[in-house]
């Protein structure tokens, strides 16, 4: 029997275990997780009582496989939520489905809520031309927005930036609106120093013109009218937050036998006539080697290179030089948010609707408000009387922001909130929690543009596959994570020695771009 050994129990790497012992009992499989947690920045953290989703994921996708694999694990609901009873609030119910209130392993479906906050006032994400944005811009901006859009629809710029790529699809007035400051902050670069890869992949097809044919769609509908993953207005979602689905599916993968061995950090990749013969990694401070005939990686690259032997050294470099940004979420418990609930939708104690507030002020640090009761009522411990929300700051491993303590970033956090009117300035704080999360989002600058040279190293080696989000150096979503283990473990089991279905996941507009109504 062939042994199998994966990097990372994040979704990639559970997925690809659980495929592999789906569909073969040839191989002995073993995960090797750095941490104690299942799901990486998929995974729900918990504290006293209540839930964080580390980042946010909604449960949608357009790759059929993906939708019927999670629905597999966890079954779409039967029965409404609790906070769909207490409102009377009416959502699909799948017929025979669990019911939240009594089962724990149940997919919700929940409304998608974000709005942008922008100079203390609240606009539609993504953008969209309706009387809100119009109020909220005045007439000024109005006729500025819509002269700088017609300047750039004439004069297209040569995208050789992140910058271009924006002001290409909505105008320079707009872009400085609501992506400039924004994407600075999150990377801490200027759009202007990122590659327009990052754009291709996170807002495919979405532009003025774009938003404009969805209203009129709206208006007059067509039966397969195409329509934007970023304008879905519905999303799945596991009641205890998107950890709970990998730990499901890691438990799953454990009964068909396989291995997950936590706090195993990787090392070293020992390598030999083109092949993984080995990989050696910590755990409890000695270490330990072991042997494998597939390697499946899901680590950053940067670190999967750099414990590689006898690399060429424009590869080592390129790949030394692989930038990530990192972040911290602060969870706050408050007895409510000073801010009014104006749209129609019905919510627990008429708390904002929104699942996420991106926050475009550059007088504030902070990138985006989750609150968390808006993803599911069971992620917080009384929902109709507290109010649960995440404060996500982006800063880099080991800066200042990084290496601030528990209490300066709650101190932070609630000051920005009262700046920005979200709080009262006597507020009290009920509860707070702050997570760091590491690579959390490759980045695509510095040696980004030799990324190829890296793919076509890592290619050589027959027997290794490169899968998820930082086991690519992509910004993939979790189904396009999930969809290169899909593709790898198909490889594996038919013979196919070429990986190009693999990396191309997430790069191809007929896959990703649209889907039919």
């Amino acid at each position: 029997m062939k042994t199998i050994v994966i990097i990372g129990a994040g979704p990639a790497g559970i997925t690809a275990g659980f495929e592999l012992l789906k569909n073969s009992k040839d191989y002995n499989v073993i995960i090797l997780e750095e941490t104690g947690e299942i799901g990486g920045i998929s995974r729900t953290v918990k504290y006293n009582g209540n839930r964080m989703d580390i980042g946010g994921h909604r449960f949608f996708s357009k790759d059929d496989k993906v939708n019927e694999w999670w629905n597999e694990l966890m079954p779409k609901q039967g029965a409404p939520s609790y906070d769909d009873k207490v409102l009377g609030r009416s959502v699909p119910l799948s017929e025979g489905g669990p019911d939240p209130e009594k089962e724990d392993r149940v997919m919700l479906t929940r409304n998608r809520v974000s709005r942008i906050y922008y100079k203390k006032k609240f606009f539609d994400y993504p953008v969209k031309f309706n009387w809100n944005t119009i109020k909220n811009m005045g007439v000024l901006t109005d006729i500025k927005a819509g002269c700088s859009y017609a300047a750039s629809a004439l004069h297209k710029k040569e995208e050789t930036s992140l910058e271009n790529f924006y002001i290409n699809r909505f105008g320079r007035k707009l872009y400085s609106m609501f992506f400039e400051g924004y994407t600075e902050k999150l990377w801490g670069r200027h759009p202007r120093e990122i590659s327009a890869d990052w754009g291709s992949q996170r807002v495919k097809g979405l532009s003025v013109t774009a938003i404009i044919k969805d209203i009129f769609g709206k208006i007059s509908p067509k039966k397969n009218r195409e329509v934007e993953t970023s304008l879905i207005e519905e999303f799945s979602y596991p009641k205890y937050g998107p950890g709970q689905l990998w730990e499901t599916a890691a438990s799953e993968f454990e009964k068909m036998g396989g291995t997950i061995r936590m706090n195993s950090r990787v090392v070293g990749i020992n390598t030999a006539d083109g092949m993984v013969q080995s990989v050696t990694f910590e755990t409890n401070g000695a270490k330990e080697t072991l042997a494998c005939d597939i390697l499946i990686s899901s680590m950053p690259v940067k670190d999967l290179v750099a414990g590689m032997k006898d690399v060429p050294k424009e590869v080592a470099t390129a790949a030394a030089g692989l930038p990530y940004r990192d972040f911290v979420t602060v969870g706050l418990k408050l007895d409510r948010l000073n801010l009014k609930n104006e749209t129609r939708l019905k919510t627990l104690s008429n708390i904002v609707p929104d699942c996420w507030i991106y926050v475009q002020d550059t007088g504030v640090k902070l990138g985006r408000i989750q609150i968390f009761n808006n993803w599911s009522p069971y992620l917080v411990d009384d929902p109709e009387h507290h109010v649960w929300i995440g404060l996500e700051y982006f800063c880099t491993e080991g800066d200042k922001f990084w290496n601030m303590n528990e209490e300066e970033w709650t101190k932070l956090g609630v000051s920005e909130l009262v700046k920005m009117g979200v709080l009262d300035a006597d507020q009290k704080v009920l509860d707070s929690h702050m997570e760091r999360v590491k690579k959390a989002y490759p980045a695509y600058f510095d040696t980004y543009a030799d990324i190829d040279k890296i793919i076509a190293y890592l290619n050589t080696y027959r027997n290794l596959y490169c899968v998820g989000r930082n086991g690519q150096h992509r910004y993939n979503n979790m189904d396009h994570s999930m969809v290169t283990s899909f593709e790898t473990v198909k490889n594996i089991l038919s013979g196919e020695t070429s990986k190009d279905n693999i990396w191309n996941v997430n790069t191809e507009k007929s896959y990703h771009e649209t889907k039919k109504n």
